[in-house]
């Protein structure tokens, strides 16, 4: 059954052309960038609660917290949090967007295949249909990958927003 798969796998990769391991080489970097924020959120060691219960206790720890200075640091602790829960969530967005860019590239260089095969063989039907197949899977594999990415991506934004909101709330301003 493995055997078959990879196989399979293989010849899939094989009609699409070399920038198919391109595709699946991002799929694999964005999907472990994807599954290091969702153990983040979700992880035994708490990693998350960590990070909120140091904003809080560093401001908490203030004598002060109604003045501009005050706001002014709590903005940056604000600031900071935010950026550790979002984590990599931008270097995610980047591979999502860069799947299509992939998938498009795959189109041009299969295109290539048709022309120099009706260059070399005179429009030979059977060559140049190896050509298109070369010029339409990587396009579907990129898209695929970036609709993949896009379900992982809209979750993790999700819940870096309400995570956010949630550190904003904890840091109470006195009046």
């Amino acid at each position: 059954m493995f055997t078959e798969a990879y196989l399979d796998i293989i010849r899939y990769m094989e009609m699409g052309g070399d920038v198919l391991w391109y595709i699946a080489g991002l799929v694999c970097f964005m999907w472990t960038l994807i599954f290091e924020r969702l153990w983040y959120f979700h992880s035994p060691q708490d990693e998350h609660k960590k990070v909120l219960f140091d904003a809080t206790t560093k401001w908490e720890g203030r004598a002060e917290r109604s003045s501009w200075s005050a706001h002014q640091v709590r903005d940056g602790i604000i600031s900071e949090g935010a950026g550790r829960i979002a984590g990599s969530l931008s270097m995610i967005e980047t591979c999502v967007a860069l799947c299509p860019l992939f998938g498009l590239l795959g189109t041009v260089t299969g295109m290539i295949e048709v022309f120099n095969a009706m260059a070399v063989q005179g429009g030979n039907a059977r060559s140049m249909a190896a050509g298109v197949s070369m010029a339409t899977i990587p396009t579907m594999s990129g898209m695929i990958a970036a609709l993949s990415g896009m379900v992982g991506t809209t979750y993790l934004k999700r819940k870096v927003e309400s995570e956010t909101r949630r550190l904003e709330a904890s840091l109470l301003l006195d009046h």
